[in-house]
């Protein structure tokens, strides 16, 4: 992207409310492109004073919202579906230029799955149905019952930096469509393409106020969390944020997609042609700054050689360098802290005794495509989320052992499992402590129509589709007594 192209300079204010962009109260900060150093854009920063307007706006808004027919809600996400498309290009231009993702796959991300999360919340929402039961109560026909969803209310959505517009499609449109309102903080490594999607609202003909936005730091989601007129939480992050997150929002609902640890288990009968393709990607798709990144590959004995071979000379034909070039693989990190934690994952590896091979060289936000062998379990980089284009490769005996060794971390989001034999398949993946484990597929797959979220360290709750739905809504139990004759059990008996 070229870093002078034009776009609405409203944008680039602290805050969308009320339908209205505005400046902000707590001064600015500065976008930077990863590749160059260069600051793309300098952004209002919200207060906590714009915080509290923005919650103001979304609670008035919300009862008007709700009202409106579940078809009537479900034909303005299908507009913003339409307008998201017809700017996706510009869009994912500036995810380029703010976050170092290559421009092929923020393609994919707007066009593929961004844009379309808003078609498919309307689907979800009109085929979001209640329930009747028939009632347990001995010798009683005279009563009906039936659950019903109704909106949670306000909701925050806090988002990350990585997908910064799938994430946050996929939350906003089924948090919305459900007939909640939103105010929504996104990264601030992602501000503008982010904030680009507040003209798609507002032309689209989202009412007022159904979806806020603050720009800001950590301060500006902490005060959006702690804020009393939020009834519940989406947040996507750090484990360490999330556990903060976690106890502000007490009893309020919420729902945590939170770190992961990759492990991507090969056996000795794997397909190693697939496996090291899965690995590729695994270890090294935006860089390793993914939650659902190859984290650890635990390799089997029997296959470790010929695995590592051809993993090795992957890695080293991998294209680094410009994310906005064409044929670019690979881009540079998106921030120094980022940056910082991978250093420090390997230097502590190489202090312990690992074996470190680099493909391509460090420069500014670069790192390179980095595999580590002769690991070991006390190892940082086995024990943490890196965030990196990094892949330590430890060999193991047996399933059981990969296993073990899965369970290690606390974290639980997401694992890896090659095998040919379905038997070994079904009682591995059932006995990973993960939300999702996926077989013979890379660890960076999941379908927007299934659940999606981890266990343990990794999260509370699922998202995606209808999961959305179930979580921000509340459950309520209509029951009716249709009069007649009622059964009197103590006139009968008693108990």
């Amino acid at each position: 992207m070229n870093e002078q192209t034009k776009i609405n300079t409203d944008v680039l204010k602290a805050a969308l409310i009320d339908g209205k962009w505005q400046d902000g109260s707590a001064g600015s900060f500065d976008v930077h492109n990863p590749h160059s150093g260069a600051v793309l854009h300098s952004v209002g920063n919200a207060g906590p004073d714009d915080v509290d307007r923005a919650v103001a706006s979304a609670r008035a808004a919300q009862p008007g919202w709700a009202a409106l027919s579940t078809i009537e809600r479900a034909q303005i996400m299908r507009r913003i579906h339409q307008i998201f498309l017809e700017r996706a290009e510009p869009i994912a231009q500036m995810i380029t230029a703010e976050i170092g993702k290559t421009i092929t796959d923020a393609r994919e991300e707007v066009f593929e799955y961004s844009a379309p999360s808003w078609a498919k919340s309307a689907e979800e929402i009109l085929r979001h149905r209640g329930l009747s039961f028939p009632s347990t109560q001995e010798r009683t026909r005279n009563k009906r019952l039936v659950m019903t969803h109704r909106p949670l209310g306000v909701v925050a959505a806090i988002t990350p930096y990585n997908f910064p517009t799938d994430i946050s499609s996929i939350a906003l449109a089924h948090i919305a469509a459900a007939g909640n309102t939103v105010i929504w903080k996104p990264s601030e490594y992602a501000a503008v393409s982010c904030a680009m999607l507040g003209d798609v609202f507002r032309d689209a003909g989202l009412p007022d106020g159904v979806i806020n936005i603050v720009q800001g730091r950590g301060d500006v989601g902490a005060a959006l969390v702690a804020h009393k007129g939020v009834q519940g939480v989406f947040f996507t992050g750090s484990t360490a944020t999330g556990r903060k997150i976690a106890e502000k929002c007490a009893l309020r609902p919420h729902l945590l997609e939170l770190g992961g640890d990759g492990p991507f288990i090969i056996l000795a009968d794997a397909d190693i042609d697939a496996a090291v393709d899965g690995a590729i990607n695994g270890c090294f798709y935006y860089s390793g700054q993914v939650c659902t990144s190859a984290e650890r590959l635990l390799v089997h004995a029997d296959c470790y050689d010929e695995f590592l071979e051809k993993f090795r000379a992957k890695a080293a034909a991998l294209r680094i360098g410009d994310p906005s070039a064409e044929d670019t693989e690979m881009g540079p990190l998106c921030n120094p802290d980022t940056l910082a934690r991978v250093k420090r994952h390997i230097e502590d590896a190489r202090a312990k005794g690992a074996k470190i091979e680099q493909f391509g060289k460090e420069e500014g936000l670069y790192y390179p495509a980095t595999i580590l062998t002769d690991v070991t379990t006390d190892m940082a980089i086995m024990q943490e989320e890196t965030f990196g284009p990094v892949a330590p490769i430890y060999k193991i005996k047996s399933a059981e052992e990969a296993i073990e060794i899965a369970h290690m971390s606390g974290l639980g989001l997401i694992a890896s499992l090659w095998t040919r034999d379905l038997a070994t398949a079904w009682q591995v993946g059932e006995a990973l402590p993960h939300g999702s484990v996926n077989i013979n597929e890379t660890s960076n797959y999941w379908d927007q129509l299934a659940p999606f979220g981890g266990t343990g360290l990794s999260g509370v709750g699922r998202e995606l589709s209808q999961w959305f739905l179930d979580t921000f809504t509340e459950k309520k139990l209509l029951v009716f007594d249709l009069g007649g004759d009622r059964y009197n059990r103590r006139a009968e008996g008693g108990w």
